[in-house]
């Protein structure tokens, strides 16, 4: 059976990624400006695998340093249990726009983090091989944002640092159609995502598990 976890990842990504297109839907574009045409959806595709492989990398490190101490300190996971149907629950008011519950994250990360990544954009420039295209999408996924980031914290309360990682992959997935097919066919589906019900239906979805989560925690907390 597939971890809910995974499925609330992958619908976080999905309906998040309308704020994908708008933070890196730019750079995106770009990389389908390729002098050789044949090589659009090549390196589109490779940016898209860098930011993954990222995000999978911040997952397992979270996971794999969070699942220690969690093995020596129960309360430890509690508290992540609760951290995560937090920002589920932050996440699920995000996506039906009832307020900016995620902006404060990407302060602080573009702050203590962005900041110093960005310097490396120069040695990646200009993007004319797919391997600078995975370099590049693998540097930009370190860009501040408050999806990624609460992801994250789902990914926290993973047994193992692959289990991180595949919260954070299927968060990545759920990215990826809007994110490729930057043009029409993204603006097509943004705008099916965008849709004031899609963003209730799903955005209910991912508080309604979030609930669930702290339900789960509060009884972990009693017993």
């Amino acid at each position: 059976m597939i971890d809910p976890l995974y499925i609330s990842a992958f619908l976080m990504g999905l309906i998040g990624s309308g704020h994908c297109i708008a933070m890196c839907g730019g750079i995106a574009s770009s990389l389908q400006l390729a002098s050789d045409k044949r090589k659009t959806l090549t390196y589109s595709f490779a940016y898209n695998t860098g930011r993954a492989i990222s995000y999978m990398l911040a997952g397992s490190l979270v996971a794999g340093i969070s699942s220690q101490f969690a093995k020596q300190n129960t309360s430890f996971s509690v508290t992540l249990s609760f951290i995560a149907a937090i920002f589920m629950l932050l996440v699920g008011v995000y996506i039906m726009r009832l307020g900016p519950t995620l902006q404060w994250l990407e302060k602080v990360g573009k702050t203590l983090i962005w900041q110093h990544i960005i310097k490396l954009n120069k040695y990646l420039m200009p993007v004319d091989s797919t391997v600078k295209a995975i370099g590049y999408g693998a540097l930009w996924g370190w860009l501040p944002c408050g999806l990624v980031y609460s992801a994250l914290t789902w990914a926290m309360t993973s047994p193992t640092a692959f289990d991180g990682a595949m919260v954070m992959l299927c968060f990545a997935l759920g990215t990826f159609p809007a994110m490729i097919t930057v043009g029409i066919t993204a603006q097509k589906l943004n705008s099916i995502i965008n849709h004031p019900w899609t963003r209730i239906a799903l955005g209910s979805v991912i508080i309604w598990y979030g609930i669930y989560l702290l339900i789960i925690a509060t009884d972990k907390l009693v017993h």
